[in-house]
């Protein structure tokens, strides 16, 4: 057992700093700005097939890159099949992954006719993709998660940190677990994980009990344990909120920290990421117990059975952007309405049906997911609260 954990701290310490560079190639808030253009959508004919441009990060020279953009083309593609008589004409441009390139692309699109655009993926390259767009008036559906870029004319389809902390809090307040420590690595990404948590903690009015940050080493997250304990201790928290992700920290922080007394019997643990991936993390004692997020599992078990009939492999975890793209734009424009891709349009309270669950786009240009909360229960993945299959109210 102790040769095993000492496996896994390699592993971790192995895999912190690609998973750092990920997350600062994805979600770098200084490389990029908000847009303030009005985005207000064209005028379209719904009785003729709709010109829409999907932006992939073909080119790059990597070959990662080259199989998602495949993958994300495959889905778009899919999502067509089934849109009860909407006709869309796609036309697919390739970024290479820059946003350069990304930005005559669009600029391309638009000339060629799109009159909305899906992607790009990377944050930089979307923002760019969007300042193109702005003054034709041509809304971006981007594949980024990150929602420094969102606002304007973009809107952002992947699952935000926003999203997944307010549901998981949310949760917790209900099962009266309200005071929460916040423990997060000092890089871009835990530093934007910690804001959302904390928003999330203020918005539905639980406490924050408390915030312990830690470098992206093994030392420094050894040296955080103790911090930990002392600010569970003398809060009175009854809840941890992490935000490391399995390849990075959290194989040694949930081994770490109950040896240190903050048990999980005492104090729920609360996963800012996937703990089900890999599925080897679902083996470790620590994470017994805890909570995470999963996108609705029928509707993705879903998607991914028709893709794997379609293409014959299974999707690219990011591939059911694409999917549901095309399945939000199919959508409005079955209803006949000129305004199809406008603003308001876009941003309809109900949201849509797509290839992990609901989803809509919010005034501001992120996104609210219908999520599951999990638990990990004998090494295995338990729903403990179902993803809704439709919106109440106004979103958060």
């Amino acid at each position: 057992m102790f040769a095993f954990f000492r496996s896994l701290r390699k592993a971790a310490r192995r895999a912190i700093l690609p998973f750092a560079a990920l997350a600062l190639a994805a979600c770098d808030p200084a490389a990029i700005s908000g847009l303030t253009g009005g985005g207000g959508g064209p005028a379209i004919d719904a009785t003729k097939p709709v010109p829409v441009a999907l932006l992939v990060p073909r080119g790059s020279g990597q070959a990662s890159d080259d199989l998602l953009a495949q993958n994300l083309e495959n889905a778009a593609r899919l999502a067509m099949r089934s849109l009860n008589g909407v006709e869309i004409d796609l036309r697919v441009y390739g970024t290479a992954g820059n946003a350069q390139t990304a930005a005559s692309q669009a600029a391309s699109a638009i000339n060629d006719g799109a009159q909305i655009i899906i992607g790009p993926l990377y944050a930089e390259a979307a923002n760019a993709a969007g300042v193109a767009a702005a003054s034709a008036g041509i809304n971006v559906l981007a594949f980024s998660n990150n929602p420094t870029i969102a606002g304007g004319n973009v809107f952002v389809l992947g699952a935000t940190f926003d999203n997944t902390a307010n549901r998981l809090v949310s949760y917790a307040t209900s099962q009266g677990r309200k005071r929460i420590v916040v423990v997060h690595a000092d890089d871009v990404a835990g530093q934007l994980g910690r804001n959302a948590i904390s928003q999330a903690i203020a918005r539905n009015g639980a406490s924050l009990a408390g915030t312990v940050d830690y470098p992206l080493s093994q030392q420094g997250l050894i040296a955080a344990v103790p911090r930990v304990k002392a600010t569970v201790d003398n809060s009175g928290a009854d809840s941890v909120f992490l935000t490391a992700a399995p390849s990075a920290g959290l194989p040694l922080l949930t081994q770490l920290l109950p040896e240190a007394g903050v048990s999980t019997t005492a104090t729920q643990y609360i996963g800012l990421t996937r703990w089900d991936v890999p599925s080897q993390t679902l083996d470790l004692p620590g994470v017994q117990g805890g909570w995470f997020t999963l996108p609705d599992p029928n509707r993705s078990a879903a998607f991914n059975s028709q893709y794997q009939a379609a293409y014959g492999s299974a999707p690219h975890p990011l591939a059911g952007l694409a999917f549901d793209g095309i399945a939000a734009i199919g959508a409005l424009v079955s209803r006949g309405n000129s305004n199809a891709l406008s603003r308001s349009a876009l941003t309809q309270g109900s949201g849509f049906q797509g290839a992990s669950g609901i989803f809509r786009l919010r005034g501001d240009g992120t996104n609210e997911r219908g999520l599951a909360v999990a638990t990990v229960r004998n090494n295995q993945v338990a729903i403990i609260s179902p993803a809704p299959s439709g919106f109440g109210g106004s979103g958060f």
